[in-house]
């Protein structure tokens, strides 16, 4: 081959490879939203690394290891969803769903099973009716939610809800995650009943970083802090690699152990020790283990209000949090909406169907996602990286538990002081949209859910509109989403009265 010809070959290598990276480029928008592969990789994994404790967390609140377990999580027949079916099918919906909302909405929003949806059906729903019947409500209620995108309802009440309270859901969604994160590491603990004491929380364990898993985390959170202050390129991934062997060399010399909800000096989720079984094969028996039994189980009424929550927690669980998200990678427009946010909430409602079908609860939009996004994810394609990775776990369980939360969670608290800033863009000065901001802020985290705190906002935002002679400011749909949440609210004095 003569230096012609080479240098042909060679210019038409660079021609293809330009042409896919052009291709791929296009597709996912890559440059325009001022992003890069590399960019969208990174930002993917750390993503995925702040999510994965939901492979852990899932099954433990569905699931029980043993029938024998006087704690197990029972349905009304006394049966149990196995733990390690429950972690596989956990895996495989999420990174299904990951890599559809990457490939069609676009978005860098990973999509996992929704807590406080799975206490939901763990805590009440399951003991009424059989762990079937339960998951065959939560695909009623993604198809519900689907019906709402495709009648255009779901995208007019995105569109609906004004600019502050956008913004304010955005600071909430930011005040929430560094609440989770504080708890998840130990910092922030829940004081037990027998202390004595009105306060409902505390720092560490008696007032002191007693732990030295929480002391890890203290590390991990400086160090973020800095390499993120510094503008370090991959600092959030580089610093949840490092504490992550810091974790496993603090371990092996101090020996704290797991916690296991008894032992307060150990490891929240996820151990960092060398794990005795690195792979294995899933076991996929839970996924398409659905009833719609619990309409002859429960009297009609009564099933149709667990649906009706169900659907009002994944609705505005997605829509705050995709709106705090949007916000945060600069996606949104001046009013806070995302270009094309009907494919994205359809795609989301399909993730209530297929955790249903999968036995592994209703999935949801990860406000998570948003350490990706400060790793500069800007594009589905670091969802495409984030799924990839959940299927992955379905066979590498054991090695993902080796990353304790503890190491995870300085990212949750450095994207929470991020998002804290889109509170310059609220009226404060105007006390009615100053408070019902604020109870949108500070009801998330105090309830552990975006739902209630964006309905305190709707709901405060509506009467004092009213009161303050400013009604027809109200958008029509603010009426009917307000008067939902008072439903909502009411929800127990309502099962009462009517004897359901």
């Amino acid at each position: 081959m003569d230096a012609r010809s080479g240098a042909v070959m060679g210019s038409t290598m660079v021609d293809e490879t330009e042409s896919k990276k052009s291709l791929l480029d296009q597709y996912f928008k890559i440059t325009e939203r001022g992003s890069s592969i590399s960019r969208e990789v990174r930002g993917g994994i750390v993503t995925f690394v702040a999510v994965a404790y939901i492979i852990v967390l899932n099954p433990l609140i569905l699931g029980s290891y043993s029938a024998d377990d006087a704690s197990a999580k029972r349905d009304v027949l006394g049966n149990i969803l196995p733990v390690p079916q429950v972690a596989a099918a956990t895996a495989l919906v999420a990174g299904v769903m990951t890599i559809l909302f990457g490939l069609i909405a676009n978005y860098p929003f990973a999509i996992a099973a929704g807590l406080g949806i799975n206490t939901l059906l763990a805590v009440t729903i399951a003991p009424q009716v059989t762990w079937p019947e339960a998951m065959g409500l939560v695909v009623i209620d993604g198809v519900i939610i689907l019906i709402l995108v495709a009648t255009g309802f779901r995208t007019a009440v995105f569109n609906a809800v004004p600019p502050e309270l956008k913004a304010a859901i955005a600071v909430g969604v930011g005040v929430f995650i560094s609440f989770v994160g504080l708890v998840d590491a130990g910092f922030v603990r829940r004081l037990p009943d027998e202390a004595n004491t009105t306060v409902p929380v505390g720092l560490g364990i008696d007032g002191s970083i007693a732990s030295w898993p929480t002391a890890v985390f203290v590390f991990g959170l400086v160090l973020t802090s800095v390499l993120v202050a510094r503008k370090v390129r991959g600092g959030i991934l580089i610093s949840v690699a490092v504490t992550t062997v810091l974790s496993i060399i603090v371990e092996s010399i101090f020996h704290a152990g797991p916690s296991k909800g008894t032992n307060p000096y150990g490891w929240n989720l996820g151990y960092p020790a060398v794990p005795e079984q690195i792979a294995g094969l899933p076991d996929l028996s839970l996924v398409g283990d659905i009833s719609f039994g619990a309409w002859t189980r429960l009297p009609a009424l009564a099933a149709a209000l667990l649906v009706f929550t169900l659907v009002l927690a994944n609705f505005f669980d997605a829509m705050g949090t995709m709106t705090g998200l949007g916000k945060e990678a600069g996606l949104a427009d001046k009013d806070g909406n995302l270009p094309g946010i009907g494919k994205a909430l359809a795609v989301e409602g399909v993730g209530a169907v297929a955790g249903g079908v999968g036995s592994a609860s209703s999935n949801t939009v990860f406000v998570e996602s948003a350490s990706g996004i400060a790793e500069g994810a800007r594009t589905g394609l670091a969802n495409v990286v984030t799924g990839l990775l959940f299927l992955a776990a379905m066979f590498f369980t054991p090695l993902y538990q080796v990353i304790p939360v503890e190491a995870a969670a300085p990212a949750l608290i450095v994207v929470g002081a991020m998002m804290i800033g889109q509170i310059k863009q609220i009226d404060l000065s105007d006390f009615s949209i100053a408070l019902p901001a604020f109870l949108t802020i500070v009801v998330m985290p105090f309830t552990y859910s975006i739902a209630n705190g964006i309905g305190a906002g709707f709901v405060s935002y509506v009467l004092l509109r009213v009161f303050t002679g400013k009604i027809r400011t109200i958008h029509p749909l603010m009426w009917v989403v307000s008067a939902a949440f008072v439903l909502y609210f009411a929800a127990a004095p309502i099962s009462e009265i009517f004897g359901i």
